[in-house]
């Protein structure tokens, strides 16, 4: 039956790369995917699954669901297609959707005797206010059982861990007035601003090894024959564990306080975003990379220990995750760059897209028809999120 399912998937290869070398040439940013949704809601809804569309308050994200039967396992896939600004895509967001939407699609068509459902939902902005994160405010993902993503790369692998991230900006309010003639009335907004970096440079020493603090100053006040009344920073903490982190931030808006009553200013701090950490469960990786493996994928290696941040860690600290990243680029190329980009419509790309669809299907094939395999990876979820 898997044979099949890849032979279907075979089948339809030349569309596949046509839909994701259409993505690539027409890259949208983050809320604004209008053409990548269209095109793919509209092969879903041709194919028999019913499109909710717009999502959780966002115009680009959507829920395509099929069902099979009645009671049976729901098998969620996963998808982005927002492009990076000024560069495109640079991250191979362009082979989400097709690789996701096909993979659907050839189960539906294939998989006829069993019970089950698959919901494919699309998942808009992850490179900027991490669309995930809304729709789990509003309440999706709650009816799968397990969510399934793909992702190119340098190597074709699976993850364990990602930091958690949580986005500040923080505004200082002081009083202006002309430096040099009456300074003694004046309370530098950047002063605050400048206080609160120097606590921060002393807290490293009091954290945890994983934790990250980065920081820049978006706006210093103007010019310096003036005490500016504002100024403005942007602040990334880090930590490979959510519970841990909120202790720091908790920490970090102490020092934000600290800063202000020092220098006499008022502050605010505005909460940007806040990506939580996966929850690793290598049961599920493992499905992954043995059908990867079975296709003989290029460049199999070892799942990466330590990643950087998405907003998918925020659906992995809810329910079993994971994400088959299939290489495209050589090893050691980093994304984000120019040879994502001039990869981006490569034989390689279009080989990572096809085989990319068909480790999906062949995952979400096992999952629906070995429901012990099912029962180990959410056993496994619950013990790795308690530890």
């Amino acid at each position: 039956m898997k044979h099949k399912i890849f032979e279907f998937i075979d089948k339809k290869k030349l569309e596949i790369i046509e839909m994701s070398d259409y993505i690539f040439d027409n890259p949208e940013l983050g809320g604004e995917e209008y053409r990548a949704v269209g095109l793919l809601t509209s092969y879903l809804s041709a194919n028999g699954f019913k499109i909710e569309m717009p999502l959780a308050g966002l115009n680009t994200a959507f829920r395509a669901v099929y069902e099979s039967g009645e009671n049976g396992p729901s098998i969620g896939l996963l998808c982005e297609y927002d492009a990076i600004e000024g560069i495109g895509h640079a991250c191979g967001h362009h082979m989400q959707g097709p690789a996701i939407v096909y993979a659907a699609v050839s189960l539906k068509e294939i998989l006829k005797d069993r019970s089950y459902k698959i919901i494919v939902y699309g998942t808009p902005a992850e490179e900027t206010f991490g669309g995930k994160i809304q729709m789990i405010k509003e309440g999706c993902f709650k009816d799968i059982d397990v969510a399934l993503m793909m992702h190119a790369g340098p190597t074709t692998t699976t993850d364990v861990k990602s930091l958690a991230l949580s986005n500040f900006i923080v505004n200082f309010h002081g009083i202006s007035t002309h430096a040099a003639i009456k300074p003694e009335e004046g309370r530098s907004a950047l002063d605050g601003l400048l206080m609160l970096t120097n606590g921060i440079e002393f807290f490293r020493e009091h954290v945890k090894d994983d934790v990250r603090i980065h920081y820049s100053i978006r706006d210093g006040g103007g010019p310096p024959n003036v005490i500016p009344k504002f100024a403005s920073g942007e602040f990334i903490l880090r930590s490979y564990n959510r519970v841990y982190l909120d202790k720091v931030i908790e920490r970090f808006k102490k020092i934000v306080k600290g800063a202000a009553l020092i220098t006499e200013t008022e502050y605010e701090i505005i909460n940007q975003k806040s990506m939580d950490n996966k929850i690793p469960v290598l049961s599920l990786n493992k499905i992954l990379m043995d059908n990867a493996e079975h296709l003989e994928a290029p460049c199999i290696r070892p799942p990466r220990e330590k990643t950087g941040s998405t907003d998918f860690g925020n659906v992995m600290y809810l329910l079993p995750g994971s994400c088959i990243r299939v290489a495209f680029v050589p090893e050691g190329t980093s994304s984000h760059s120019e040879e994502y980009i001039q990869a981006g419509k490569s034989e390689e790309a279009h080989r990572a897209e096809v085989l990319a669809t068909k480790i999906l299907a062949g995952s979400a094939y096992d999952l629906i028809v070995n429901e012990d395999l099912l029962d180990e990876v959410q056993k496994e979820f619950v013990r790795n999120k308690n530890m």
